[in-house]
């Protein structure tokens, strides 16, 4: 008899704590199939799958399917996220294609690259709760869910940011609402459809995220201002990180940067020479870690650049860049008849090499990766994040002016730095005086993200807020259960 009691006493523990885990029971898990989509109480919402004209009953449809998503526990989570990543493969080809089409930028092998890397991104594994016990009981530390958020994404990346939120939103337990750069909606509004039609056919779930088409600063707006939103993500320049902290609720910012490179005669210059090639022609320099400015020492300048055209580099004359740079930056009329802080050609942001080439009057080789030249410290190229494939080489004397040049540079984004060295002085010594978020020693830029350097990848990096390279703990919040005395096994 004290055996059954035992017995049914641990199933009943067992149960209890993979509720408060957010797995589903097993007297639950077949009921909740059946009971997912009669949840709905929204008819406006229904049949949209995920796209929205009015932000509201958006934001109204996401709370909804939250709330779905909350019965059928980790289960659901892991299958939603599978089903993202999955299609995302098979769909990479077609919907990169389909993002380049519409903004013209970057480089389609590269968004192909991306759409399939989001494979590896991590899920609910991240999610493992900590436990302490002790005289007085236990006490459980899990990451819970925020519930609804809201999110804007970039025109750089606009399917790959979107799926990847998803993933680390949902793997979290929350449910999502987008608010894309009206540069790149189409092709993110194409994705969303599919998507969510793919996981109400395995979940019943319909809206676990919503996407408002068109999208307007009315719409952000509205998303912020909304009762279901509790936290803001974004991804992109200074303006929408300052318009989502301004909101007044929870903002997890991943703003601008400026990437420095600093090469000194201890590295491996050839290898150097290939790193800053292949970072800096990512996608056409659209990557917010790509390599942006490199500060070389004077005695090994002449052979770090022939190591960049040995692998696709392309240099420009002075007269080249003064035409390339007149093209590229915007001087907008200030008061007073001056001259306001200049701006980015969107033109040119983004572009294949040639079509710079061309702007600056240069005829270049069929394949060339990227175009650089020597300039200042304080060249417009160096100074502005102006995401192209061309590349300033700034002669330094000393490591330490490479690093005060670099700081400099790197405006206090404290987003990402990169050192090519075998003196580990030097590479402390960076480290130490930029304080990025990012700090690649010795590869290439998408290093830093897991490709050709261990670790995890994800498209939002909040440095503006500290979260870092966002993953699903990201977006939760952490709440304590605590059983004072029993439990205990010894």
């Amino acid at each position: 008899m004290s055996t059954q009691i035992n017995e049914t006493l641990i199933r009943d523990i067992i149960e209890e704590v993979m509720q408060r885990l957010g797995q589903p029971s097993t007297q639950k898990s077949e009921s909740n199939q059946s009971e997912t989509p009669s949840a709905k109480k929204c008819p406006a919402c229904q049949n949209k799958f995920g796209v929205f004209q009015d932000p509201n009953e958006a934001c109204q449809s996401a709370y909804e399917s939250y709330l779905q998503l909350s019965e059928q526990g980790v289960a659901g989570r892991v299958k939603i996220v599978n089903i993202v990543k999955e299609i995302c493969y098979a769909k990479a080809q077609e919907w990169g294609k389909l993002e380049l089409d519409e903004t013209k930028i970057g480089r389609l092998d590269h968004k192909i690259e991306k759409l399939k890397g989001l494979k590896s991104l991590p899920g609910v594994e991240f999610l493992l709760p900590y436990a302490m016990s002790g005289d007085h009981g236990i006490t459980l530390e899990e990451y819970a869910p925020f519930g609804v958020i809201g999110a804007v994404t970039p025109s750089t990346h606009s399917i790959p940011t979107m799926a990847c939120n998803v993933i680390g939103m949902v793997a979290a337990g929350n449910s999502v609402v987008f608010n894309v750069h009206p540069g790149a909606y189409r092709c993110a509004v194409t994705a969303a459809r599919v998507l969510n039609e793919a996981i109400y056919r395995e979940t019943g779930i319909e809206n676990i995220f919503t996407i408002v088409n068109p999208p307007t600063i009315e719409s952000f707006q509205a998303i912020a201002k909304n009762e279901h939103v509790s936290v803001i993500c974004v991804t992109g320049g200074p303006g929408v990180v300052k318009a989502a902290m301004q909101t007044g609720k929870r903002a997890i910012c991943a703003g601008p940067g400026n990437p420095p490179v600093l090469v000194d005669d201890t590295a491996d210059i050839d290898h150097a020479g290939w790193s800053v090639v292949f970072g800096a022609s990512y996608d056409n320099n659209l990557l917010c870690i790509g390599e942006k400015e490199v500060f070389v020492l004077d005695n090994v300048a002449n052979q770090f650049m022939a190591a960049m055209e040995k692998n696709g580099a392309y240099r420009l004359n002075d007269a080249q860049v003064e035409r390339l740079s007149k093209a590229a930056f915007v001087f907008p009329e200030g008061k007073g008849g001056g001259c306001a802080q200049p701006t980015v050609n969107r033109d040119l942001i983004g572009r294949d090499p040639e079509v710079l080439a061309k702007a600056a009057g240069a005829n270049i080789p069929s394949g060339t990766q990227l175009l650089y030249a020597e300039t200042s410290p304080d060249d417009l190229f160096v100074i502005e994040e102006q995401m192209m494939p061309f590349i300033p080489v700034i002669r330094i004397k000393t490591v330490e002016e490479g690093i005060c040049l670099a700081k400099k540079a790197e405006h206090g984004f404290k987003h990402s730095a990169l050192i090519h060295s075998h003196n580990v002085k030097n590479m402390t010594d960076m480290a130490r005086v930029l304080e990025t978020t990012l700090f690649v020693k010795n590869g290439p830029c998408v290093a830093g993200l897991g490709n050709g350097g261990e670790g995890y990848s994800n498209f939002s990096i909040a440095t503006t807020t500290g979260e870092g390279i966002c993953n699903p703990r990201t977006f939760t919040r952490i709440r304590r259960c605590v059983m004072v005395d029993y439990l205990r096994i010894f």
